[in-house]
């Protein structure tokens, strides 16, 4: 599976239904290793955030499927901003 487990804001934000997961701070966009349909478990990565000069490896914070996908390599992100949204599978 291409699928990683890393160390990283795993715990990074998630709105109160849970099914998105958020940006923790401002940063841009380094690498996405999810597409929409993708079948996801907690602790997987989902895309790497850089801020402030480290890269923040930001992790599923649940089981399921992605259901959308908001941002690409390279995009600049506000703190608060839906970077996926992982939905039942």
């Amino acid at each position: 599976s291409r699928r990683q487990r890393a160390r990283g804001a795993g715990g990074a934000g998630r709105n109160h239904n849970g099914a998105d997961l958020l940006a923790p701070m401002q940063g841009t966009i380094v690498t996405v290793a999810i597409e929409e349909g993708d079948e996801v478990s907690q602790g997987d990565l989902i895309c790497v955030l850089e801020a402030m000069k480290m890269e923040n490896h930001l992790l599923a914070h649940r089981d399921g499927r992605v259901t959308g996908v908001s941002h690409t390599a390279g995009d600049a992100v506000e703190r608060g901003a839906v970077l996926a949204t992982i939905a039942d599978a």
